[in-house]
Formats: structure tokens, sequence, C-alpha cells
């Protein structure tokens, strides 16, 4: 089968890159780092959400994750890297397909270890405000977190191959990420419910605040990845090499 040589490729491109390896450990200790400090806030309240705190470094380990996504497909249009590629694997559907499955792959045993980091972490520091936190809970924050990650970084991924650039793909994303989905949030309701990032985090809260539960936020994260894929194969498909 074609597809296998070419996904085993992409996979030695990837584990031998050290700007993505570097990328895939940069998660693991933002979100743990962040999660951790944000259980040193003892403030509480009654909006205090046990669950989201213990994963709030999600939302810092996220830029790793779509700074993994963007490079892994960026790369390939730096020193003619895509010519090469395309001549091992002439099929460019199945080669884009190959490369973001080697994305995926990664992205989400990263995750895992991450969510699992996280959750061990943010429940010692919470201490006794963790107590509340179900078995169940914790299992849907620790595969929220992978899931959410790895779709962030496969629409960073779609994004890239449109854009061909790794920095003009973070240039909007980032800003997005950090700034524009907080001030939409709070100026247009309902809305940011259905951005990528505000819907896929619903899994990694108590209890939903929006009209999105878990599973249905990620699953419409899932579709701002699998739109920026399809453009991304278009673009591929298109365009010149």
């Amino acid at each position: 089968m074609m597809f296998v040589p070419a996904l085993h490729a992409e996979w030695i491109k990837i584990r031998t890159l050290r700007s993505l390896v570097g990328g895939l450990v940069a998660v693991l200790l933002a979100t743990t780092a962040f999660s951790a400090l944000a259980g040193l806030d003892d403030s509480g309240g009654q909006d205090f959400d046990p669950l989201f705190s213990v994963f709030f470094g999600v939302s810092f380990g996220q830029i790793a994750a779509i700074t993994f996504g963007a490079q892994a497909v960026s790369a390939e249009f730096q020193g003619g890297a895509l010519r090469v590629s395309l001549t091992a694997v002439p099929d460019r559907v199945r080669w884009f397909l190959a490369k973001a499955v080697a994305i995926a792959g990664p992205s989400l045993v990263t995750g895992l270890v991450t969510g699992g980091a996280s959750l061990a972490v943010g429940t010692s520091v919470l201490g006794d405000r963790a107590s509340g936190l179900s078995a169940g809970e914790e299992l849907r924050g620790v595969v929220g977190c992978a899931v959410y990650l790895t779709l962030m970084a496969l629409f960073a991924a779609g994004l890239a191959a449109v854009l061909r650039s790794g920095v003009a793909t973070l240039s909007i994303l980032v800003p997005f990420l950090l700034i524009v989905s907080f001030v939409v949030g709070g100026a247009s309701g309902t809305v940011a419910d259905f951005l990528p990032d505000k819907a896929g985090q619903a899994v990694l809260h108590e209890s939903a605040d929006g009209g999105l539960g878990p599973w249905a936020g990620l699953g419409v994260t899932a579709l701002w990845a699998a739109g920026a894929l399809l453009a991304g194969v278009w673009s591929v498909r298109r365009r010149d090499a």
C-alpha cells in the first residue's frame, strides 16, 4: 500500500527535525507549568471551576501545538522541499493525508501525556479544592485535552498549507487565540461558542457555560480543523510546488 511508505517518510521528517520535537516538548512544559500556576490562585469564588483550573495551561500549550502543526507543513515550502516530497509521492492528496496523519499521531500522544501530567500537577496544587472532581470528569479532561491539542495542530497545518508560511500562519492564529477570541467572546454572546478554541475548550470545563456541551464543542473544533485541511488539500493540488 503506497500510503504506508508516504506516512513513514513524513514521520521520519518530524522525529528528525529538532524544532518539531521541541514544539511537542513545549506543549507539555507550557501546559503543565501554567496549570500549576493557575492552581496557586486561591481566590476561589462561586465561579471557580476546578477542572478548568487543572487544565488551564492548555490555553498556552495550544500555542506550541499550533506552532508544531504550522512548522511541520511550512517546512515543505522552504528550499524546494515540496518538490522533492512530491517526486517521491506524486499523488498530492495522498502526500498531504500522510502529512496530516504524521502530525496528528505525535500530537495525540503528546496531548495524552500532557493531559495526564496536567491532571497530576493541577490536582496536587489545588489540594482539597479539587476533591469534588469525579473520575469521569478527570478522564474527560485528559482525553479532551489530547483531542483538542491535536485538532488545533491540524487546524494550523491546514492553514499553513494555504498560506505556505509558518510565520504568516502564526501571525494570524496567535493573536486570534490570545486576543480576538476573548474580545469576541465578551462582546457577541453565543457567537464565541463556535470559535475553534472556545468550542473545543468546553470539554475542559466542569459544566458547560455556553450552548455547546463538551463533546459537541470538540465536534465544532473538528469541523474547523477539517475545513482548514480541505483548504490545504485544495491549495496543494491546485498550486505549483
